[in-house]
């Protein structure tokens, strides 16, 4: 139940978070709609979000966070402080080169993601206007990965799931205060970016601060390459790629999407939707599972660790599953009522509800690599999950390429599915072979249950919406009401065919509600 408490605390911030990006993301919508301001902001976000995810994020927490929780049990604070404070100074000295060179190289490096671009000048040079406003925000995120790494060592994960709240308050900010004094659409989009970058500095004082509160003030001594810090550097090399694999997906697929005028815009705004329950459920237990699997491994605590991780996906997929079934049920009445106002059209919604629709279908993957990846990251084994990032990444580029001639960015979104779903098949079958991911009776029994409610609420609210089309149709206001009466039915719904079947047990409920 600890698990579950922790997981809870970090999908309660991280919901308030993604709350709060929605209501950015309606704003940004009715400002910007599918328009080349929107599509060349969109594309600023993709590079310091792909580092961030590669070096921050993924591959540096996947290394670091065992390390660190290595010397906090055998060492001692003072040990685990000073291996922190030795990777800092290499981070923020690496960080600083990297970010003048990527400043300086833009107007090339744009054509690594959206090569499309210039066919139209003006898009394209806003494109690289606007990345190079946004792109210090990936030296501060990175030194806030650092210190939100160290407090979830220590079990402390309230503050590093509170940060991204930061970032959607200054530009929902920045949206309100600033925008509507704007002239033309490309002035709003330089107010985001500016707003992204500031958002970035303001994070990394908050983690500065609860560190302080944690009594692990870190210093910052001359960068060194110590042996223990390349061995770090060791360790993120194969899982640049292994723990950012969704990132260089969207990546690749931005880069196909640059090609169809409004494309961008479309997979944007319908990732958007998606990563609200991945953020929720996916990133909180991945955040979760990795200090908490390298700690009983540590301790040898065998059995815990595999009980940890069976406790963990059957979390995941009870709170992925009905959301993707909706996903995939009612993506337009979705798309519609948070974006279709403002310079957001029928059209876009329309375009943006399919691609919508055809992420539904990955999401269960896309949430699954969250919760499987850390069983391989706690050993440090950070190579077999870049091999088969590696797979999956080049299957995705493929299909999406040859899928992109026939259904265009369709194709896109339906190729990072399949990729996604052959990284979970890889990942899991070598989990089995090696003896670290066994399903237990009670998973083995719950999961056709949890997939049997998932159904049923999906029909349910399929059926709903078509029986509520023309309502769907009114107004704002109207049409806001008639989708919270879906949400609530389908929720219902499933909690209903979810302890009818025993998906979910009262016992379980009763005590998840006094834990957490």
């Amino acid at each position: 139940m600890a698990l579950i408490r922790s997981i809870a605390t970090v999908g309660g911030y991280t919901m308030a978070s993604r709350v709060l990006g929605f209501i950015r993301d309606v704003l940004i919508a009715h400002a910007l709609g599918a328009g080349m301001a929107a599509e060349a902001f969109f594309v600023s976000q993709r590079y310091p979000n792909l580092f961030r995810s590669l070096f921050a994020e993924g591959a540096f927490n996947a290394a670091f966070v065992p390390q660190y929780a290595r010397r906090l049990e055998g060492e001692g604070h003072a040990a685990a402080r000073h291996f922190a404070e030795q990777v800092m100074a290499v981070m923020t000295a690496v960080l600083l080169v990297f970010t003048f060179v990527a400043q300086a190289g833009m107007p090339w490096l744009m054509y690594l993601i959206a090569s499309g671009y210039a066919n139209t000048p003006g898009k394209y040079a806003l494109s690289v206007l606007l990345t190079q406003i946004t792109f210090p925000y990936l030296l501060f995120m990175s030194l806030t990965a650092l210190q939100g790494g160290i407090l979830n060592s220590l079990h402390q994960y309230m503050h590093a799931a509170a940060a991204p709240i930061l970032l959607n308050v200054v530009m929902i900010a920045a949206l309100v205060g600033v925008a509507p004094f704007t002239v033309v659409p490309d002035d709003v989009a330089y107010v985001l970016a500016w707003a992204m970058t500031v958002a970035g500095v303001g994070q990394f004082l908050w983690m500065v601060a609860a560190c302080h509160r944690a009594g692990m003030d870190l210093h910052l001594p001359w960068p060194r390459l110590t042996p223990e810090v390349r061995r770090l550097f060791r360790l993120m090399l194969p899982g640049i790629i292994g723990s950012g694999v969704m990132q260089l997906n969207l990546v690749i697929g931005t880069q196909i999407a640059s090609w169809q005028e409004g494309a961008v815009a479309y997979l944007s705004y319908a990732d958007r939707i998606y990563q609200l329950p991945l953020a929720v459920v996916g990133s909180a237990a991945g955040v979760v599972l990795l200090p908490e699997l390298s700690r009983h491994l540590r301790a040898k605590r065998d059995e815990l660790a595999m009980a940890t991780l069976n406790r963990g996906i059957e979390l995941v997929l009870l709170l992925t599953l009905p959301a993707a079934a909706a996903l995939i049920a009612i993506p337009l009445p979705i798309i519609s009522v948070l974006f279709q106002h403002g310079a957001f059209t029928a059209t876009d919604s329309a375009a943006t509800a399919l691609a919508l629709g055809i992420y539904g279908f990955g999401l269960p993957a896309f949430v699954l690599v969250k919760a499987l990846t850390p069983a391989f990251y706690a050993r440090e084994d950070t190579a077999t999950p870049f091999r088969f990032a590696v797979i999956s990444m080049v299957t995705n580029t493929v299909l999406s390429v040859v899928l992109f001639q026939f259904v265009g960015f369709a194709g896109i979104a339906l190729g990072t599915v399949l990729a996604s779903w052959l990284n979970i098949g890889m990942l899991s079958w070598k989990l089995r072979q090696r003896g670290h991911l066994v399903i237990d009776p009670r998973l083995r029994s719950r999961l056709p249950r949890i997939i049997l409610s998932s159904v049923a609420m999906g029909v349910a609210v399929w059926a709903a919406a078509r029986w509520a089309a023309p309502v769907l149709g009114a107004s704002l206001l109207i049409k806001t009401g008639a989708l919270l009466l879906l949400v609530i039915g389908g929720s219902l719904v499933f909690g209903c065919v979810a302890l009818l079947t025993r998906a979910v047990q009262l016992n379980d409920l009763r005590q998840t509600a006094r834990r957490v």
